[in-house]
């Protein structure tokens, strides 16, 4: 393990044993809500609730980094303590193989979203639930349910769904041919055509939504949000993902096409 007491930022350089010490894990529990999730490390940022949690494993840290070097930790605490608010970035010694997690996906119904993992994986359900926090039901050690009934929580779980390699862990995501139908059944009910003739019509929140911009946004902004989202979710990129994932952004890709056709012409 290494420590670097930098201006901005606490870096702890450590392996996986580590990062899986009783110690560790209990802090990033609290933190689960304030972590930004890397290829290879997770930032976790100062939580003015949790001062006392983060003096806690700033202790652990002390002691754990001292034994492992052989010296005083007290005086090494004191030099942490007064890097106590900055930021906190742990970091992987090495890249082992990556270590695959099945995530599987199924939707109730156009509003609600189960999340279920094969086998318990504090990481991956940590990150899921920072990407989602404002969105979960309820959960448990191996699942969640997202109340996806506004169209923004469908957009942040498209978003959370783009990234699948945390740590040394690669997501696998895994849902039946009626994901994208459920989910998205609201879409089969209108005809983007019957929309644009149309200026009124509620329906045509959902379209911004798909855009991910606010209703009304300038053609300008609807045109470099759809540019940034079809290079998200072309599906040349995953060519050679699963059948499913391949359907999905297809799917996708071809809803961005519509929405931003039929509001080039509402706008």
């Amino acid at each position: 393990m290494e420590i670097v007491l930098r201006n901005n930022l606490i870096l702890i350089t450590t392996g996986f044993d580590t990062l899986n010490t009783s110690w560790m894990i209990d802090f990033l529990n609290h933190h689960a809500r304030g972590m930004l999730f890397l290829p290879k490390a997770v930032l976790v940022f100062r939580n003015e609730t949790l001062t006392e949690v983060r003096e806690e494993f700033l202790h652990e840290l002390s002691q754990h980094h001292a034994k492992t070097h052989d010296f005083d930790h007290k005086f090494f605490l004191r030099s942490m303590l007064k890097y106590g608010t900055q930021p906190i970035k742990i970091e992987l010694e090495k890249l082992e193989d990556p270590q695959t997690v099945q995530v599987n996906l199924y939707a109730y119904d156009k509003n609600t979203v189960l999340i279920s993992l094969d086998q318990a994986n504090l990481w991956v359900l940590n990150y899921l639930r920072s990407q989602l926090e404002v969105y979960v039901e309820r959960g448990t050690d191996v699942s969640l349910v997202i109340d996806v009934s506004d169209f923004k929580a469908k957009a942040r779980l498209e978003r959370a769904l783009n990234k699948r390699h945390i740590l040394h862990y690669q997501i696998q995501y895994s849902y039946d041919n009626r994901f994208m139908s459920k989910l998205y059944s609201d879409f089969a009910n209108f005809s983007f055509g019957d929309l644009c003739k149309n200026q009124n019509n509620d329906e045509n929140m959902h379209l911004y939504t798909v855009l991910e911009c606010p209703v009304g946004a300038s053609q300008d902004a609807l045109k470099k949000s759809y540019k940034k989202l079809a290079k998200v979710y072309h599906p040349d990129k995953i060519v050679h993902e699963s059948p499913n994932m391949v359907r999905h952004y297809t799917q996708k890709f071809q809803l961005l096409q519509e929405a931003y056709t039929a509001l080039r012409i509402v706008s």
